[in-house]
Formats: structure tokens, sequence, C-alpha cells
């Protein structure tokens, strides 16, 4: 366990000591939330559907776990590049361990994102309909933030250089999150888009988090948390898979 915990802090104390990162982190989502929020709220309220600050806060919070967990595996190649890495897995511990070190401690990081990124929602005007359900909303966040850190270090296990990570950030995880319903209701959808959506693990990260924030749901509270500790688990598994099979 020491070893685990040892990478966990270095990857919370490289995330802290970067303030610059700390910072840039939130510009991105701001501009999501204030551009959106603020820019089709009127029309969203026309619609009959109240206020888009509220339903759109909790995706932009979903997005930045997103962001986060997934880019943990870019840290992975940048540590492969400059030696670190083999350093790493000549030590004597088991390479499952020092895996699960380096995932939990992206996870982490994703989760403090997530946090200041909730801040700066509510001092937009985002309200929580029940603080009783807080806890359950930090858990799926803590789900999102392991399942994509996991898928993050199994592509960062595979590729080999970093512009080949800036594609997987192309094709995959932008269309991960247009396609989660972060920016716009799951109900009465194109019965094609409504099957995509479906097969997307962060829509049920998303719905879990307005279940808990705002009491709105699509797929059902007990649904979204089955279905992100299943795939939480299968890509723990990928990642300790593909992280096994490193050579450096």
């Amino acid at each position: 366990m020491s070893a685990i915990y040892i990478l966990w802090l270095r990857e919370l104390r490289r995330y802290v000591r970067s303030r610059a990162q700390v910072f840039a982190s939130l510009a991105q989502p701001v501009l999501y939330l204030i551009a959106l929020g603020f820019g089709l709220g009127p029309v969203f309220q026309k619609a009959g559907h109240g206020s888009y600050i509220q339903f759109v806060a909790p995706g932009i919070i979903a997005m930045t776990v997103l962001f986060s967990s997934i880019l943990s595996g870019m840290g992975l190649l940048w540590d492969r590049q400059f030696g670190f890495l083999k350093e790493t897995l000549v030590a004597p511990v088991p390479r499952i361990q020092v895996m699960l070190g380096r995932t939990l401690g992206g996870a982490t990081v994703a989760m403090c994102q997530g946090t200041l990124v909730a801040i700066v929602c509510f001092i937009a005007g985002f309200r929580v309909s029940d603080l009783r359900l807080l806890p359950a909303a930090f858990l799926f966040m803590a789900l999102i933030a392991c399942l994509f850190a996991a898928l993050g270090t199994a592509i960062g296990s595979v590729l080999e250089n970093i512009q080949g990570f800036q594609l997987i950030m192309n094709f995959l995880v932008m269309p991960i999150f247009f396609l989660s319903g972060a920016l716009f209701p799951l109900d009465h959808l194109p019965s094609v888009l409504s099957a995509i959506t479906k097969l997307d693990p962060l829509s049920y990260g998303v719905d879990g988090l307005r279940s808990a924030l705002i009491g709105v749901s699509h797929f059902g509270f007990a649904m979204d948390g089955a279905i992100l500790v299943l795939l939480a688990m299968v890509f723990l598994g990928m990642g300790s898979y593909f992280f096994s099979k490193i050579q450096v």
C-alpha cells in the first residue's frame, strides 16, 4: 500500500505545485458555463425547461472530471519519455500497484478540478436541490474520475508518443462528452442518437450527477451507479492488463 500511496501523493503534489495548471484547468469549463449557460439560457427557459444554468452545471462538472482524468494518460507518456517510468517499473513493486497509484492520483486530481468548477458554478448561480445528496454527487464524481483515469492509463500504456494521444482526445474524448447529454436533455431524442447515448459511459455519470444535484434523472439513480461501478471495474482491469505489458 505504501507504493500506491507514494505514487498517488506524487500526482497530487504535481497538481498542487502547478498553479498555472490549476487556473488553466478552469478556463474551458468557465467558457462553456458562460457561453452556453447564459447564451442558451433564454432559449432553454422559453422551451419550458427552466434554468439552463441548473441543467448544464452538472454536465460541465462531469466534463472537467472527464478531461482531467483522461489526461492522466498523457502524464504516463511524459514519464515514459523522460525515463521516470522506467525507474518506477524496475522497483521491486508489482506493476498493478504502480498502475493503481497513478490511476488513483489522476482520479483525485480530476475530483479536485471538478470541485473547483462546482464552486464556480455556485458563484454563477447554480443551486443544489438537496444538500443531503452532496455526498452522492461526490461519489459519482469519484466513479467518473476512476473510470476515465483507468481508461487514460490503458490508452497511455498502448501508445508510444504524445501526438497519438492528441488524436485520441479528438476522436474519442470529445464525442464521449458531446454525446453524454451534458449539454442537452436525453428525452425525446431520435432513436439512433438515443441508442448511442446509452452506450456512452459518461451519460450515466452526468445523469447521476444531475440526479444528486438537482433531482432530475433519465436512467435512474440506481442504474447510473451500478453501470458506473461495473465500467470502472472493467476499465481498471483493462488498464492493469495494458500497463503490465509496457516495454520501456
